[in-house]
């Protein structure tokens, strides 16, 4: 297999074309991830062409929500919430490099990892933080900042929802990907959303291509500034979500 021939196709596949700078990029980041993973848990996906449709094309979907001609506005600011191994942020980054990207994880060895790519991609206006998403959440120049919160972590939707809505600008977008059995849990949501500021505007399913695999991206709009004790303490928004 020509991985850069095979990288290329897959991700055209989702109305993406790839420059050669853009894969070579794709490449390395893919060289460090097996690398590193060697040593620490950064995914349990490690097999190229796996690693292309379940990691690269999938954080590359958003583009099923919010369109190409707005994520290539130099202006657009991102923060990746959860980021782990840094998706859906890095590759969003190297498809839409004037992106402001924020990427933010819990866990410190995964932000060295994280400046590694950076670095090793020679990426501009991009930025891993250690810490907690509620946290953070509570800092003013953070705080309803973004114009785009993205997050690939593992949670259900009201505990994402009080994660991330707080660094969401007003009109701005929270993006949650899920997989494609999302119903119950947007029921189960929609309280807490509202709570929080938001509104439950569009739900994109879709099939990872050529693969089994059912996606759902939930795009949320930031309606209203959130009222100030959002979000709770740290632990709060998991053990107890708002129902």
């Amino acid at each position: 297999m020509n991985k850069d021939i095979f990288l290329r196709e897959e991700i055209k596949k989702i109305g993406i074309e790839l420059d050669d700078a853009q894969a070579e990029q794709f490449l390395i980041y893919f060289g460090l991830l097996t690398e590193w993973n060697s040593v620490m848990n950064l995914t349990a996906i490690t097999d190229y062409k796996e690693v292309v449709q379940k990691h690269f094309v999938d954080s590359l979907s958003m583009v099923k929500a919010i369109s190409m001609e707005k994520l290539q506005n130099d202006s657009l600011s991102v923060i990746d919430i959860g980021t782990g191994a840094g998706f859906p942020g890095i590759p969003l980054k190297i498809i839409f490099p004037g992106l402001r990207v924020t990427l933010l994880d819990s866990l410190n060895k995964r932000i060295n990892f994280l400046n590694t790519v950076i670095e090793s991609l020679d990426l501009k206006n991009i930025v891993a933080i250690h810490g907690r998403a509620e946290d953070y959440a509570r800092q003013k120049e953070y705080r309803e900042k973004f114009d785009l919160c993205v997050s690939r972590a593992v949670a259900n939707l009201s505990t994402l929802s009080e994660y991330c809505l707080p660094y969401v600008i007003k009109n701005g977008y929270f993006i949650s990907y899920k997989s494609e059995d999302i119903e119950q849990e947007i029921e189960e949501s929609k309280k807490a959303v509202k709570i929080l500021g938001g509104e439950i505007s569009e739900v994109v399913k879709f099939s990872l291509p050529d693969t089994d695999i059912k996606r759902a991206i939930v795009k949320i709009k930031k309606k209203d500034l959130i009222n100030k004790k959002y979000p709770r303490k740290a632990g709060m928004p998991s053990k107890e979500p708002l129902r």
